[in-house]
C-alpha cells in the first residue's frame, strides 16, 4: 500500500467523522476509497479536506443529496451559483428565527412575570418563531 494512504480509523480520527459515516459517504458517492490496506479502507490525503466541505455543508442543513450535487458539479453548471444563492437565502431566514428565539429566551431568563409563558412580550416573540425551530 502507498505510505501516503490513509486507514479508515486516521481519516474518522483525524476528520472526526465516524467510520460508519464515512462508509455511508462511500456508499453515496461523496467520497472514494483508493484502495484496500488488507480489509481497511484506505483514502488519499485530500479526502479531509473533502470530508471538511461535507461535514460543513451537513451542518449547515444541507441534505446529503444537495451536498452530492454541489460536490459532483461540472465547468459551465449554470444552476450551481442559483442552488447555492437559494441555499443562502434559506439559511438567512433560519438564522433570523433563531435569532429572535435567542432573544425571546434571553428575555424570558429575566422577565418578572410568573410563569414567565404568560408574558405578554414572550408570547408576542415566540409567536413569530415557526414551528420545528
Amino acid at each position: 500500500m502507498d505510505d501516503s494512504l490513509l486507514d479508515i480509523g486516521e481519516v474518522a480520527r483525524r476528520s472526526g467523522v465516524a467510520p460508519s459515516a464515512l462508509r455511508f459517504y462511500e456508499a453515496k458517492g461523496l467520497i472514494e476509497p483508493a484502495g484496500r490496506n488488507g480489509l481497511r479502507r484506505a483514502y488519499r490525503p485530500d479526502v479531509l479536506e473533502r470530508l471538511g466541505m461535507i461535514t460543513c455543508a451537513r451542518s449547515a442543513g444541507f441534505t446529503v443529496a444537495e451536498v452530492a450535487a454541489f460536490l459532483a458539479v461540472r465547468p459551465g453548471d449554470e444552476g450551481l451559483r442559483d442552488r447555492m444563492t437559494a441555499k443562502a437565502d434559506a439559511l438567512d431566514d433560519q438564522i433570523a428565527q433563531l435569532t429572535r428565539l435567542r432573544d425571546s429566551l434571553r428575555h424570558a431568563s429575566v422577565c418578572d412575570h410568573d410563569p414567565v409563558v404568560e408574558c405578554p412580550d414572550f408570547k408576542q416573540a415566540i409567536g413569530r418563531v415557526p414551528a420545528g425551530i
